[in-house]
């Protein structure tokens, strides 16, 4: 909510990086009377022209520790580590270091929910923000998705609610932010090439509840042990949900509907028939929403109209076509191996995992058990492949591909006659693509070309 005390007019800021949310900080600083640089390694941006139309200083092709030591305040994006050096020097000088997201939080007006998680976050804030816009409320989707929280500032109203996707990378440069509605969805190892431990990851994803009081609400996955006891003693209620229905009171499946139980009984929210995507642990992630939107008023009809026509997201469990028997499945979001392990869970049997990257830490022996009961093969990509095939080479046939290409066409032939290609990575795309979202590109791309191929 609005700071009314914050301003930047005449004080001299630089961002710190040049991705979606340095931009849209840099662009709303400028607007707001700041006397703004943006500071990025790269030499080249297309928004470049832009910005400086819109007022901004450039500093391209590294960060000067002199940019730095001139500022009033910094504002990271959130691929930025808030701990090197020159940061720790500025701070030092008095500087205030923030993000991205708790600048944008003091100029916004609405409510904000923010979801977190290892995994499902993008979904589950889409899905909280079709909930909302079928009950009619006046919603703005971003964060971590879409348009980051920067960009939505000038459309914010007192009546606007923000569903924010936000990563651990945003959460630990906030000191103020304090979501209405906070959801915790589950935790695993992950992004241990950029936290010092897992202690470190967990610590940041609890920020999330840090500044809540007791007017706000905790959405806590009740069967994940490290959610459950980093929201201990917190200032906010509690809702939980429970895939696995263990609990008395909080958000669960019963029988053939999703339920909100309390002291006073169980109300129906949503029908399971109405949840139309693939995978129990996506189920998971609607218990999640269903909860969040019961919280912010939405009713159980105006759920299940927004959950009806919705097969998921991009790139997270999306099916990417067929080929005789053969379906392929694009989960190039499951960036880690808890991620990896779902989405292989999701299937009965025929699995054929395509599996590597660049590894963020973990343990891929962890999909071990999941591919022995379902598994016909692993193809092994990336830098990875090594580990993957240390892994796993004994429990299914691991082959190794040295191209997506490849890996598509492996993948067919071992799952032939009516098996499933499941690209489930396990690990970060960026020793081949751009991100995660070109790697799914190219894989549905390549399950095209060689649907045409076998149709000759």
């Amino acid at each position: 909510m609005a700071d009314e005390g914050f301003s930047v007019r005449q004080r001299r800021v630089v961002v710190v990086g040049a991705a979606r949310s340095g931009v849209a900080a840099a662009a709303l600083l400028a607007r707001r009377g700041a006397m703004v640089t943006l500071t990025e390694m790269r030499s080249v941006i297309d928004e470049a022209p832009a910005l400086r139309a819109g007022g901004v200083a450039l500093e391209l092709g590294g960060h000067t520790p002199e940019t730095l030591a001139a500022a009033d305040l910094v504002v990271l994006s959130p691929g930025v580590p808030p701990d090197q050096p020159v940061l720790d020097a500025a701070r030092r000088r008095g500087s205030e270091v923030i993000g991205e997201i708790e600048l944008a939080w003091r100029w916004i007006r609405g409510r904000v929910i923010a979801v977190t998680g290892t995994k499902g976050k993008s979904t589950t804030t889409t899905l909280v923000g079709r909930m909302l816009d079928a009950a009619g409320r006046k919603v703005l989707v971003g964060g971590n998705i879409g348009v980051p929280l920067s960009g939505q500032v000038d459309e914010s109203t007192a009546d606007t609610v923000h569903v924010v996707e936000v990563s651990s990378f945003q959460l630990e440069t906030t000191t103020t932010f304090r979501p209405w509605i906070a959801v915790w969805l589950n935790f695993a190892d992950d992004h241990l090439d950029r936290h010092p431990s897992v202690e470190a990851y967990a610590a940041a994803k609890a920020r999330i509840f840090a500044n809540q009081t007791a007017d706000d609400w905790a959405v806590v996955n009740a069967d994940d042990p490290v959610a459950m006891a980093r929201s201990e003693g917190i200032a906010a209620r509690r809702e939980l949900f429970a895939l696995s229905g263990g609990i008395a009171d909080g958000v669960v499946v019963d029988g053939e509907w999703i339920v909100r139980r309390t002291a006073t009984g169980v109300d129906r929210l949503v029908p399971v028939a109405a949840v139309e995507l693939t995978g129990r642990h996506m189920l998971g992630n609607v218990l999640a929403a269903s909860a969040a939107a019961s919280l912010a008023g939405c009713a159980g009809e105006a759920m299940t109209r927004a959950l009806r026509g919705f097969r998921g997201l991009a790139h997270a469990m999306e099916p990417a076509g067929e080929i005789g028997g053969v379906r392929f499945v694009n989960d190039s979001k499951a960036t880690n191996v808890e991620a990896a392990r779902r989405s292989i869970e999701s299937f009965a049997s025929g699995v054929v995992a395509i599996v590597g990257g660049r590894f963020k830490g973990g343990d891929l022996r962890q999909l071990r058990d999941p591919l022995a009961s379902r598994g016909r093969a692993v193809v092994a990509i990336g830098e990875a492949a090594p580990l993957v095939r240390r892994a796993l080479d004994g429990v299914v046939p691991v082959v190794d591909a040295v191209s997506m290409r490849e890996a598509v066409e492996r993948g067919y032939e071992a799952a032939a006659p009516d098996g499933v290609v499941l690209l489930a990575p396990a690990c970060a795309s960026f020793d081949w693509f751009r991100d995660y979202a070109e790697r799914g590109e190219v894989f549905k791309r390549e399950v095209e070309r060689l649907k045409a191929q076998v149709r000759r």
